[in-house]
């Protein structure tokens, strides 16, 4: 079931007050609290009849699970329409609660709306020994901040093993560190701030999609194997098996 809570209430009413009592032809004061009572259930019915918000307020809507076709097809909001997305929260089966920026939520479901037809997104998958193997980039960045590193250190990276809710723990910093701090971090770096959090949404929706407790980390990438396994054929490298 889908419903709707008003988190702020509208500053004012699509009607004024003075303009209801001049039409109404009403000079004195006395009626101004029956009045304002009218305009706002008159205002609240056509909203329930038409759909129609005539009046800005922040709401919540709830979902009992994770909804699709959002970011393809769209949302309507009753009443609608709506002019922004503030932010997204997520709780899970026991209950803890976890704010997202609209953003890097809408990045996230994007991505994960696009596994939608890949063939095993259709098949519940099985946490307990079930692996991914993660190279460079992202990964290898937020393998870096789980062990609390001062600078990246690839030696102690490379072969990592991390679990779902690790991974989790360290999206959630980025996210509370915000864009400045993201700069000072010095595993992240200016010139990755912003990267690291689009990287993190497609990380993430992967891990929503399939959780699991071992993911390894691979810092020397698969291109890397690419190359070193040609310069290897072509006879560019000696004794260097792979």
């Amino acid at each position: 079931m889908n419903n709707l809570t008003v988190i702020s209430p509208p500053d004012g009413e699509a009607l004024s007050l003075d303009a209801a009592k001049e039409y109404l032809r009403i000079g004195h004061a006395g009626e101004d609290g029956l009045v304002a009572e009218l305009i706002a259930a008159a205002r609240a019915r056509l909203e329930a009849e038409m759909g129609l918000a005539l009046v800005a307020r922040t709401v919540k809507r709830r979902f009992d699970r994770w909804p699709s076709g959002v970011t393809r097809t769209g949302m309507r909001l009753m009443p609608g329409p709506a002019s922004a997305l503030v932010s997204v929260e997520t709780v899970d089966a026991e209950g803890a609660a976890q704010l997202y920026t609209a953003r890097f939520a809408l990045m996230s479901w994007f991505f994960e709306e696009s596994l939608a037809e890949f063939a095993p997104y259709k098949d519940e998958q099985v946490r307990e020994g079930f692996q991914i193997i993660g190279t460079s980039g992202t990964v290898t960045t937020v393998a870096a901040s789980h062990l609390g590193l001062k600078r990246y250190d690839r030696t102690k990276v490379d072969g990592l093993r991390m679990t779902s809710d690790q991974i989790d723990l360290v999206i959630r910093d980025y996210l509370s560190l915000g864009p400045e701090g993201r700069r000072r971090d010095p595993r992240i770096g200016q010139d990755r701030q912003t990267l690291i959090m689009s990287g993190a949404a497609i990380l993430q929706a992967l891990l929503r999609c399939w959780p699991t407790d071992r993911l390894s980390v691979a810092d020397r990438g698969l291109r890397e194997g690419l190359l070193y396994a040609q310069m290897s054929a072509h006879g560019v490298l000696e004794d260097a098996p792979y």
